[in-house]
């Protein structure tokens, strides 16, 4: 099999920006958003600084806005709108504080340099959080409706235990006098320590993409390979915010019995199924799961964040351009391209991520791989050509618009910018509030980021070289990924890359694999479509790339030997769709909702379907708008109070209920049978209406 060079080449980018960056603006970065999670997309102002700050769709409840200042706390609440129109740095040096109301309201401007940080609770702590959150997320990682869990799980709950270290353990200073002097107890629990130990947590806080690459190969493939430190007081008829968390913890631990065990449809309510039982058109148009979603609602937190991230953490201008792309998509899209039968369409289900033979019948893979796993070209020729589902196939076009609309985007409305920074990158230039702080600490040195990057790439090159009949990735793909990493660092590395996690990184990454591992050996059928629970999605997603990218190969695929060579036109349409916003910018610059409008956030709002489905973004909408424009706008002490803490309240108490039940029920096997654990209950969303085609379980149209 041709080498799967996507999958390295994401690696690489993932591995690059890891470890490449070293400047006291990205240090800051990491201490007040070091859980960004986004597409480098929800910038709608001409500063790459301010777009790094809006970028993230996970910025967490970290500074604590309750140690500052009476005086700090008013100046935080006033003066901030919506939009950033301000200037980044303030004029006012007495007031200086950032003109991004989310950041302003919860990123603390003082600083103390004298603050112990790599004390012996701090590892310990971020330790034992990086453990417990890769073994959870990876754990979840295999079920139809994946959880990730973030760091602010962590982050909330190691508070009381680092303030219980800081009580009871023994102050007592070893080997005194030394340059190793240290001691178990430095002194109170501090933010410094909270930090670290969060950004310990990160490296756990999702799972690892070269996990792909062992599930595809051992299951589909069945080869086998060698804000919370200061004392709070409780708000007059209100609670703390951590008496908040643990109510919302023990909430959603005891709610998630139901759509985990006891009554599992909640994951997808499709009530048009239920109206039309006997009706493909009806389910393919509102299956949640297998069809546009239309009216589908689920009332499970894991529909709701598992594939998106909370969307407690993403602001509304975001949230709605997430919105108008997807509708876009799957409403005007998808139904034309399916209706006008564009590629065959009706052969095959509406929306599906499997590969399909001619005749819409599931592509027999094995049968065209030889004994070398390389692929049989003559069986290949028999089979016939690999076909895609419309949905699917549309979801690479977008996949392709979005690339070239980033590099546009980013050319367009921060060209003029990057120049001026690069030009100015050796002369003296100002600062924010933040950096300011920031520059009092000697700077990590560049050698150390070179000598990281340098064993990297040898080990995988190395591993690409040893392991070559399982990789099959040669030596040259692996500089080539590096080179695609760093031609793509502006646009999207720079937003996407968080550096210095190497501790955190390497125990995360022996945890994901061991759990993987296990789960693989110990749950039969495991990512089978007859398993109800652990279906794979994102694996069986990888997979069907391997087989596109790797074993066939794009040329037969998207190039012109390929059925969806015309495709390629997405890259076209990706590059100037920026071009008609900047235009319209320029045109009315007193429309600043124009510059709300970000065509890579909008075209690429569905590249996570699939794996992800329809009602996994209905109610993520949802729930987005209902904190990020309703609670923000008329709550807003609220929603800095309690919006974040919710979230990571929601992720934990699921995570610990669903490792609960398998633990005691999933294992023996337990389950109960009836209708109400019918995934959707919608059996005929997958039935093609192609004139003929025969599809198990669905009737034949004539």
């Amino acid at each position: 099999m041709s080498a799967h060079v996507c999958t390295f080449i994401i690696l690489f980018i993932y591995f690059h920006n890891t470890y490449f960056h070293n400047t006291k603006t990205h240090t800051h970065h990491f201490f007040w958003a070091f859980n960004c999670q986004s597409e480098f997309l929800y910038s709608h102002d001409n500063s790459i600084y301010k777009k790094i700050l809006l970028t993230c769709s996970n910025i967490k409840i970290l500074f604590y806005p309750f140690v500052c200042s009476r005086r700090e706390k008013k100046s935080q609440m006033e003066g901030f709108s919506d939009q950033i129109t301000a200037p980044l740095i303030s004029k006012d040096q007495h007031e200086e504080n950032s003109p991004i109301r989310e950041v302003a309201l919860t990123v603390s401007i003082t600083d103390d340099p004298s603050l112990p940080v790599l004390t012996f609770r701090m590892w310990l702590l971020g330790t034992f959080s990086c453990i417990l959150l890769s073994f959870l997320n990876q754990f979840f990682w295999y079920r139809t409706e994946p959880l990730s869990i973030t760091a602010i799980s962590a982050q909330i709950a190691v508070v009381p235990l680092g303030q219980l270290m800081a009580a009871k353990i023994t102050a007592r200073v070893f080997f005194k006098g030394t340059k190793w002097e240290f001691s178990l107890n430095p002194g109170p629990f501090n933010v410094k320590e909270h930090v670290l130990i969060t950004i310990f947590a990160n490296s756990g806080a999702g799972t690892v993409y070269a996990i792909h690459v062992v599930t595809a190969v051992k299951v589909f493939y069945k080869k086998n390979i060698s804000a919370l430190h200061e004392k709070e007081a409780r708000p007059k008829r209100g609670v703390t915010r951590t008496q908040f968390f643990i109510i919302s913890f023990v909430c959603s631990f005891a709610y998630y019995i139901f759509p985990g065990y006891l009554f599992q449809m909640l994951t997808s309510l499709s009530w048009v199924c239920w109206i039309f039982p006997k009706s493909i058109l009806a389910q393919q148009l509102g299956s949640g799961l297998n069809g546009l979603g239309i009216g589908a609602i689920g009332l499970d937190w894991s529909t709701i964040s598992s594939y998106l991230g909370s969307p407690l953490a993403s602001p509304w201008f975001a949230t709605a351009n997430v919105a108008v792309g997807f509708f876009f998509v799957m409403y005007v899209v998808t139904p034309l391209s399916y209706w006008f039968n564009i590629y065959g369409a009706k052969t095959f289900p509406i929306f599906s991520d499997e590969l399909f033979t001619s005749s819409g019948q599931i592509y027999n893979i094995s049968s065209i791989i030889d004994s070398n796993f390389h692929l049989d070209k003559m069986a290949y020729e028999r089979a016939g050509p690999l076909h895609l589902s419309t949905f699917f196939a549309m979801t690479y076009g977008v996949g392709f618009a979005a690339l070239s609309a980033t590099v546009m985007h980013v050319a367009l409305f921060h060209g003029r910018e990057i120049w001026e920074q690069i030009k100015s990158s050796f002369k003296e230039k100002k600062m924010d509030i933040h950096t300011k702080l920031m520059s009092k600490y000697r700077q990590v040195p560049e050698w150390w980021f070179w000598c990281i990057l340098a064993v990297n790439i040898s080990l995988t090159i190395f591993a690409c070289e040893y392991y070559e009949e399982q990789l099959q990735l040669p030596w040259w793909g692996v500089v080539l990924a590096c080179v695609i990493a760093v031609f793509f660092t502006l646009p999207i590395g720079i937003i996407t890359a968080i550096t210095n996690q190497v501790v955190g990184t390497l125990i995360a990454a022996f945890v994901y694999s061991g759990t993987a591992w296990w789960l693989m050996e110990t749950i039969p059928d495991i990512c089978q479509v007859s398993s109800d629970v652990w279906t794979c999605p994102s694996d069986h997603v990888f997979y069907d790339a391997s087989v596109i990218w790797g074993l066939i190969g794009p040329r037969k695929i998207f190039g012109d030997e390929g059925t969806y060579a015309m495709i390629n036109w997405f890259f076209l349409f990706g590059a100037l769709a920026p071009v008609l916003v900047w235009l319209a910018a320029r045109a009315f610059p007193g429309r600043a909702w124009i510059r709300l409008v970000n065509m890579p956030v909008l075209i690429g709002a569905c590249g996570m379907m699939p794996p992800a489905t329809a009602v996994n973004y209905t109610t993520w909408i949802l729930v987005g708008f209902l904190s990020g424009y309703v609670v923000y706008s008329y709550r807003p002490d609220l929603w800095q109070r309690y919006n974040y803490v919710l979230s990571g309240g929601l992720d934990a108490g699921l995570a610990f209920m669903g490792v609960v039940l398998y633990l005691c029920l999933g294992l023996e096997g337990i389950g109960v049978d009836w209708w109400g654990n019918e995934l959707d209950a919608c059996p005929y969303a997958s039935c093609p209406t192609g004139k003929g085609v025969v599809f198990e379980g669905c009737p034949v149209m004539s």
